[in-house]
């Protein structure tokens, strides 16, 4: 009897991962379990992008079939860049004080604002954070956003770099400073994950309709 799936498949990975390009035949006898068996595991992680095959011809006789794992595969084994990213951050905190912390964090929102303004262009408010929860979808953050009183909600369900930003704070207060200038809208967060909460939630808001409402406040309070 053949193992289940996925212990299976997770054994090919690993043996692809450690031993480089093998053949159905060899992983099979590896595993102990048919060459038919092992071509079915292979074929469901070719179409999931983690296998790929390549042909190899020989001076005599049939080609060979090398299965190898892909790029995408690789997301598939234990990381460690967040020790590195606070490690250099560490350093520049430890060489230029909080002067360098900042630095950093202030390039890499520059960085991503000249990457991602582009998208924002000839867009409404609305639209716009439908873009912006696009992208941060894109980088790992399961963002969705919704229609809320007032304005809309941007919802990031998880944290792509949660233990840089427990760690340097100032990672967050760059984010939301990089959300309003690519909305040119309000922003205030209503939920925080480093502070216990379950999503990392926005509040945006057109700016005029903001401002309008602080002009007023101040008014009628002066004219009491």
């Amino acid at each position: 009897m053949e193992r289940d799936s996925p212990s299976t498949r997770q054994q090919i990975v690993k043996l692809l991962r450690t031993r480089g390009g093998m053949t159905a035949s060899t992983l099979a006898e590896e595993l102990r379990i048919t060459s038919m068996g092992v071509r079915r595991h292979l074929a469901a992680l070719e179409r999931s992008d983690l296998v790929r095959v390549e042909m190899q011809r020989q001076k005599m006789g049939r080609p060979t079939f090398i299965y190898a794992l892909t790029d995408q595969a690789q997301d598939l084994f234990p990381k460690n860049y967040h020790t590195l990213a606070n490690q250099f951050l560490d350093a520049a905190r430890d060489t230029n004080g909080m002067y360098g912390v900042k630095t950093l964090f202030n390039a890499r929102m520059n960085h991503l604002l000249k990457q991602y303004r582009p998208r924002m262009v000839g867009k409404k408010l609305g639209e716009r954070v439908a873009e912006l929860a696009k992208i941060q979808d894109e980088a790992g953050y399961m963002a969705i956003w919704e229609e809320s009183d007032g304005g809309f909600l941007l919802k990031e369900q998880n944290c792509a770099i949660y233990r840089v930003a427990c760690r340097h704070q100032e990672a967050c207060q760059f984010e939301i400073e990089l959300f309003r200038k690519l909305l040119n809208a309000d922003i205030t967060r209503i939920e925080h994950q480093i502070k216990g909460d379950r999503n990392c939630t926005y509040l945006v808001r057109e700016r005029s309709l903001v401002h309008g409402a602080k002009k007023k406040s101040k008014k009628n309070a002066k004219n009491k």
